[in-house]
């Protein structure tokens, strides 16, 4: 079975990319956000396996969204995404519960190798 995964940044042509790695690799992608709000609100809906969730976004950012998540879920799984390599909101993601962290601009091998390694 196909697993289930959320994506959520706030550029279309990332949300692209991902989505086409994922694909790719038989992964399914079960629904897209471009904000950390819609990201909630779309967990709510499809109760993914797996979110891509991105750090920087408008109206909510990824790491409020993964905390708003993992009330709704405590066991949900979610990597995080930034092209700020910036340790601090590495250090923060994962104490919020983030289960990864994969810096832009991606490499495929990287995305596959963090999903596989979360959710198999």
């Amino acid at each position: 079975m196909a697993k289930n995964i959320l994506i959520c940044d706030d550029a279309a042509f990332m949300r692209m990319m991902i989505k086409d790695i994922l694909t790719k690799s038989g992964y399914n992608v079960a629904g897209e956000a471009e904000n950390g709000m819609k990201a909630v609100e779309k967990f709510k809906e499809v109760n993914p396996d797996l979110v891509l969730m991105d750090i920087t976004m408008p109206e909510m950012d990824g790491i409020q969204a993964l905390k708003e998540i993992k009330k709704l879920d405590g066991g949900a799984k979610v990597i995080m995404c930034s092209a700020m390599g910036q340790q601090a909101m590495v250090i923060e993601s994962i104490q919020a519960g983030a289960k990864d962290f994969i810096v832009k601009p991606f490499q495929a091998e990287r995305v596959i190798e963090a999903v596989k390694k979360v959710v198999g």
